[in-house]
């Protein structure tokens, strides 16, 4: 689908924030303002080079391991600027983007003008139910507090059966989260609701919906340094001579890893 095909369709949709701005709740609202006001600063460090080839080798090629995306229907719910859906169409996916900020959804067609873009809640996301073959969420999940069931009943519903859940996020039940939940009180890049996913809960409360085919644990040193340059305030200039090494070292203790110590954890359910 052409740049001018899509144009309008985004137009109307961001004429009608207004509207969905009387539909979000209080957590909801508080992350369109909290990702409204750090967006370039976000862009800068998620988008570089560096950013993105970690996400591809550590990200993305585990978490769609073994699928073939070649003209699945793919939600990228929580889609931020696009940088898993720019992944996605790579591997020849049909995409639509979701996302509650205005700043992040035009940083998206601007990256992703073949895919759609969709300026709302992943909450009530108003889309047609059994739609989707896919549905990806990377590091979206942990803002969603205290609506976190909510989401992911909205995730199944737009799921085809027998479609994939795959996602990206921070876990409880770590020595990494512990580390984080202190620093979430203090820095004023994390917004009050942030908080880790439990993955075991969830899988009790949704093993009625979810085969829950594949979990992964993954982060070290180089999603901390390289990934995450902005929480920690290391210049983007620097980051071309210290990521290699880092992302090697990534690697090597990746394969030592346990939910205990990882960052991260990687998701591939399927829908019943």
């Amino acid at each position: 689908m052409s740049t001018a095909t899509l144009s309008p369709y985004r137009e109307i949709l961001t004429a009608s924030i207004a509207i969905e701005d009387a539909r979000c709740g209080a957590a909801e609202l508080l992350q369109r303002k909290h990702y409204d006001r750090i967006a370039e600063d976000y862009e800068a460090h998620y988008g570089d080079s560096c950013s993105r080839e970690y996400r591809q080798r550590f990200i993305y090629q585990p978490m769609f391991d073994g699928m073939n995306l070649d003209g699945m229907k793919v939600l990228d719910a929580m889609c931020g600027s696009g940088h898993t859906t720019e992944y996605l169409l790579s591997r020849g996916a049909h995409v639509t983007g979701l996302d509650i900020s205005p700043a992040e959804i035009n940083h998206f067609g601007a990256r992703c003008p073949e895919a759609i873009g969709i300026c709302r809640s992943l909450l009530d996301s108003q889309l047609d139910a059994d739609s989707f073959d896919c549905v990806a969420v990377v590091g979206g999940l942990h803002h969603l507090h205290p609506h976190l069931d909510a989401a992911m009943r909205e995730i199944h519903r737009v799921l085809k059966p027998g479609g994939y859940f795959c996602f990206m996020e921070p876990h409880a039940g770590s020595i990494p989260d512990v580390v984080r939940g202190f620093w979430y009180r203090f820095d004023n890049l994390f917004s009050d609701n942030e908080a880790a996913i439990d993955i075991a809960r969830l899988q009790l409360e949704f093993s009625e919906r979810f085969t829950f085919t594949r979990t992964r644990y993954e982060g070290n040193v180089a999603f901390l340094l390289v990934l995450n340059s902005l929480i920690f305030r290391l210049p983007l200039r620097l980051k071309p001579i210290y990521s290699p090494a880092l992302m090697a070292c990534e690697a090597a203790i990746g394969a030592l890893q346990s939910k205990l110590t990882a960052c991260f954890a990687i998701g591939q359910w399927r829908k019943k």
